[in-house]
C-alpha cells in the first residue's frame, strides 16, 4: 500500500496513517510499501515529515518487507529523490507513447544506472494504446494479426531489462484473458517488432490534433519552447479529455519552455516537415491551459 505524502502535516501523521492501514487490512506486515506522488513539492514535504526514516524503522521492525516511491515529474527530481536513499523499488509512468513526450526514457535510464527496479505504471496510458487509430491498428494487424495493440504496449514495458511488473487496470475478463495470453511466456518484442511498433505511432501521432511525428526537426527553438513535448502532452489531452493529468504534466515545462514562451518568429515553420503552423498550434495550446478547462 502507499503512504500519501500530500496530505501529511507532521512526523505523526505518517504514524497515524500507517497503523490505520495495518488495521484496515487486518494484517501486521505489508510486503510492498510506497510514498505516493513524488514530485518537487511532495518530496519536500515527505523529507520534512521524515516519511523515509520512519518507513525505515517499520521495515527494521519487520512491518515492510520493500520500500519505493510513485512518481510524477521530471527526471531531474527523480534523480534528486533516487539519490537520496536506498530504495527497493520505484514506480514510473511508462509506455511507448511516453518514451520520449513524458521522458519516460529517461527515468528509466536513471532508475537503471542506480540499481533500482521498475515498477511500470500507466503502460496503456489510460487505455490509449488499447485502442489505436485504424491506420495505426492496421501496421500492428499486418505484422501479427492475432495480436491485440494492448499486448504490443505490455511487450514493450515488459520486456525492460530492469522492469521488476508492470500494472494493469483491467475492466473485462476479456482484457485478464488477453494479459495472460501475453504474459504466458513473455515474449519482449525484437528489433523487427519495434520498428513495426514505431511506424504504428508515427501513423497515430498524424491522425491526432496536431499531426506532430516528434521528429524534432523543428528544435532547438530559439526561445526554448519543447516544441514536440507540448503537442505530445496536448494530443494525448484532446485524446482523453484529461485535463488534471494534462496539466499537471504541462506544469513540470520551465516557464522559457512552456507554449505561451512562444513568440511567434516562425523558425521553426520552415523546418517542419508535416507543415503544421507551430505557433499557432502552441497559442491553442497556452489558452487550454488558460482556461484551466472551465468549459
Amino acid at each position: 500500500t502507499k503512504m500519501p505524502v500530500r496530505t501529511l502535516t507532521s512526523a505523526a501523521d505518517a504514524e497515524r496513517i500507517f497503523n490505520e492501514q495495518l488495521t484496515k487490512c487486518k494484517t501486521d506486515y505489508f510486503d510492498f510499501y510506497l510514498m505516493h506522488f513524488l514530485n518537487r513539492d511532495t518530496w519536500q514535504n515527505a523529507t520534512r515529515c521524515k516519511v523515509y526514516d520512519f518507513l525505515r524503522r517499520q521495515q527494521s521492525e519487520g512491518k515492510i518487507g520493500k520500500i519505493g516511491f510513485s512518481f510524477h515529474d521530471t527526471p531531474e527530481v527523480l534523480e534528486t529523490i533516487a539519490r537520496a536513499h536506498p530504495w527497493d523499488f520505484a514506480q514510473i509512468q511508462l509506455n511507448y507513447l511516453d518514451w520520449t513526450i513524458y521522458r519516460s526514457k529517461e527515468q528509466y535510464e536513471i532508475l537503471t544506472r542506480l540499481g533500482i527496479p521498475v515498477i511500470v505504471m500507466e503502460p496503456l496510458r489510460g487505455g490509449t494504446l488499447g485502442s489505436l487509430n485504424p491506420d495505426a491498428m492496421a501496421i500492428l494487424q499486418q505484422a501479427q494479426p492475432q495480436a491485440s495493440a494492448a499486448s504490443w504496449a505490455f511487450r514493450f514495458a515488459a520486456g525492460l531489462p530492469n522492469v521488476m511488473t508492470v500494472l494493469s487496470g483491467m475492466t473485462y475478463t476479456e482484457h485478464l484473458e488477453d494479459n495472460i495470453r501475453t504474459f504466458t511466456p513473455l515474449m519482449p518484442l525484437n528489433e523487427a517488432e519495434r520498428e513495426v511498433l514505431a511506424a504504428a505511432l508515427l501513423a497515430y501521432r498524424k491522425g491526432l490534433a496536431v499531426p506532430c511525428t516528434a521528429c524534432q526537426y523543428c528544435l532547438p527553438c530559439p526561445v526554448g519552447v519543447q516544441i514536440p513535448r507540448l503537442f505530445g502532452l496536448y494530443n494525448q489531452y484532446k485524446n482523453s479529455g484529461n485535463f488534471f493529468h494534462f496539466n499537471l504534466a504541462y506544469g513540470n515545462f520551465s516557464e522559457k519552455e512552456n507554449a505561451a514562451a512562444c513568440i511567434a518568429c516562425g523558425a521553426c515553420l520552415k523546418k517542419c516537415p508535416q507543415k503544421i503552423n507551430i505557433p499557432e498550434e502552441l497559442r491553442k495550446v497556452a489558452a487550454e491551459i488558460a482556461s484551466g478547462n472551465k468549459k
